[in-house]
């Protein structure tokens, strides 16, 4: 990923908005970093469409993303939903929006 590219100011944004806070945190528990982890690794896959969909479909959800974005409340961390303002103002939402797998 090029440092001045699309996808680095998706991933620098949720980065600092969501994951570092809880990637650092030691009172995040461990489910919750593996979990951030994989979202990581999933969106560092995707070019920026990707990601930018990816996000949303987050919000969107699934079970399984509700399920996480729940647990990240539980904890006190922010979730993409909080995000969304911010994320909305700086990235193009996608017209169709599938949930993420």
């Amino acid at each position: 990923m090029n440092r001045g590219s699309k996808e680095a100011e998706i991933m620098d944004f949720l980065q600092e908005r969501v994951f570092q806070p809880i990637l650092s945190s030691p009172a995040a528990s461990e489910r919750l970093k593996q979990g951030v982890r994989l979202t990581i690794t999933r969106m560092s896959q995707r070019d920026s469409a990707g990601m930018i969909h990816y996000f949303w479909s987050a919000i969107v959800g699934t079970e399984r993303a509700n399920s996480f974005a729940a647990q990240m409340r539980r904890e006190g961390f922010e979730r993409f939903e909080e995000a969304i303002d911010n994320f909305k103002a700086r990235f193009e939402k996608p017209k169709t929006i599938k949930p993420a797998r």
